[in-house]
C-alpha cells in the first residue's frame, strides 16, 4: 500500500470582509435616540501581542438593555424589554485593527439567587487563523459593581484588568456619548482573558 502525501496545514479565512462584513450585515450602532438608557460609544483595536493590528476580524456583541433585560425569550431579567433595542451588534476591524460600537450602558442581570452581575457586554471575536471563535466580556472600570461581579471574580486577579473598558474623559462621541476604550489583545503580553464556553 502506498502512502499518501500529507495535506499542508492552512488557516481559516480571510473571508469575513467578503461574506459577513457587507453593508447590510454590519450593525455597529445598536441604539438610537428612542432607546432607553445612557448612550455610550465603545472604541478599541484588535491587536496581536507585538502590537500589530488584526485586520479582517469580525466582532459581535450581545448585551442586556438599560434595565437589565436581554431581548431573548429565555433570558433571565431584572427589567422590562425595550422595543427600541435588540442588544445585538456586529462590526469588523479596519486596517489599523480599530472598531467601534454605539450602544447604551447595560443594566445588571441576575446570576444565582439574589446575586446580580455587574453591567457588562458579551463579545465574540472571529478572525483568520482561528478555527474556533473567542468569547470574552467587557466590564466598565467606572462601574461600582464591577469589583464584586461573580463572573469576573472567577478570572485570575492578574488578568481581570484585560476585561475593563476605561472611560476616555478627553473624548466625546456623537450626540455627547460617553466614550469607553477597550482593546482586545489576541496573544502575548497583556492577552485578553477569553472564556472557554
Amino acid at each position: 500500500m502506498s502512502k499518501l502525501p500529507l495535506t499542508s496545514s492552512s488557516t481559516v479565512g480571510p473571508f469575513f470582509s467578503i461574506g459577513l462584513l457587507t453593508k447590510d450585515m454590519m450593525r455597529p450602532a445598536l441604539a438610537g435616540p428612542e432607546t432607553e438608557g445612557e448612550p455610550i460609544r465603545i472604541e478599541g483595536r484588535v491587536l496581536v501581542g507585538a502590537g500589530e493590528p488584526v485586520v479582517d476580524a469580525l466582532l459581535e456583541i450581545w448585551q442586556a438593555n438599560a434595565s437589565g433585560c436581554y431581548n431573548h425569550p429565555a433570558g433571565q431579567t431584572t427589567g422590562t424589554l425595550d422595543p427600541n433595542f435588540s442588544g445585538f451588534g456586529r462590526t469588523g476591524t479596519a486596517k489599523d485593527g480599530s472598531f467601534w460600537f454605539e450602544t447604551i450602558k447595560p443594566g445588571p442581570v441576575p446570576f444565582e439567587g439574589e446575586t446580580l452581575q455587574a453591567p457588562h457586554i458579551n463579545l465574540t471575536i472571529f478572525s483568520r487563523g482561528l478555527l474556533n471563535h473567542l468569547a470574552t466580556r467587557l466590564y466598565f472600570e467606572d462601574e461600582a459593581a464591577t469589583a464584586s461581579d461573580p463572573v469576573l471574580q472567577k478570572v485570575p486577579a492578574e488578568r481581570r484588568s484585560t476585561l475593563l473598558a476605561r472611560q476616555d474623559t478627553g473624548a466625546t462621541g456623537s450626540g455627547g456619548k460617553t466614550v469607553y476604550r477597550f482593546n482586545i489583545i489576541m496573544q502575548g503580553e497583556g492577552e485578553t482573558a477569553f472564556f472557554n464556553l
